[in-house]
């Protein structure tokens, strides 16, 4: 079965967030938080066990004929909050979530909560506050973040062990000028949270031709990997584990 297409910027961090989860079995419980349109969900609930949270009206139907209609996994509308207080899982993602969150070490906890003893917490992020510009403003991210801020700030909210990784060497910098672009030919609407809900739907490739960024970003991809443990790139990826 065909998975739905990542736009150019999600495949760049894809190959980095596989690496990550390499060798967990398929019984390994997923949670991902802010699935957006359930692209990189599709993916992931077709290796493991999955559960997708989304607040976005539109994002959420999507997703969820996505992955919940062809019976890959589950998807709820909404957040953390709307499962069963219980409920843990061995890795909660979050990807291009954070940056959207006003109060993110509060966020960071109550997603520690989610994790099951030694489970692990896996996300992507935008990098380096000084690379903040108008696309960032336009889908409503309060900042972004240097390697040592993100490892500083899991750290307090109670993780262990984080491993920081670059991605978007060299086209990720093409990439962010060009949203940058369109971002100011296109003046933000609505509040923050407004922003932060259409962000999902932001960009989006369509369902047909849109299989072709995985071939064109494919060099890219091969040519980024020597630059994943420098500080050269424009996002993160990070995964965590939770502390006792």
């Amino acid at each position: 079965m065909s998975v739905p297409p990542l736009t150019f910027n999600a495949w760049l961090r894809h190959d980095l967030i596989w690496d990550m989860l390499g060798g967990l079995p398929r019984e390994t419980t997923v949670l991902e938080i802010g699935a957006g349109e359930g692209a990189m969900g599709a993916r992931l609930a077709g290796r493991f066990c999955y559960v997708g949270v989304e607040p976005d009206p539109y994002s959420f139907a999507k997703a969820r004929a996505r992955i919940e209609a062809p019976g890959l996994g589950r998807m709820v509308q909404g957040d953390p909050s709307v499962l069963d207080p219980d409920q843990a899982f061995d890795v909660v993602c979050a990807f291009e979530v954070l940056e959207h969150i006003e109060d993110d070490q509060g966020a960071l906890r109550v997603w520690r909560e989610r994790l099951s003893p030694g489970g692990r917490l896996l996300l992507s992020v935008p990098a380096y506050q000084k690379r903040f510009g108008p696309s960032d403003s336009r889908v409503g991210h309060f900042r972004r973040y240097d390697p040592e801020q993100l490892r500083s700030l899991l750290l307090s909210a109670g993780y262990t062990r984080p491993v920081i990784r670059m991605y978007g060497f060299p086209l990720g910098y093409a990439l962010e000028w060009c949203r940058n672009a369109i971002a100011r030919a296109s003046a933000a609407r609505g509040s923050t949270a407004d922003r932060t809900s259409a962000s999902g739907r932001w960009l989006q490739p369509p369902e047909g031709p849109g299989a072709l960024t995985e071939i064109l970003t494919a060099p890219m991809r091969f040519l980024q990997r020597p630059f994943a443990k420098g500080r050269l790139g424009t996002g993160l990826v990070v995964i965590a584990h939770r502390g006792a």
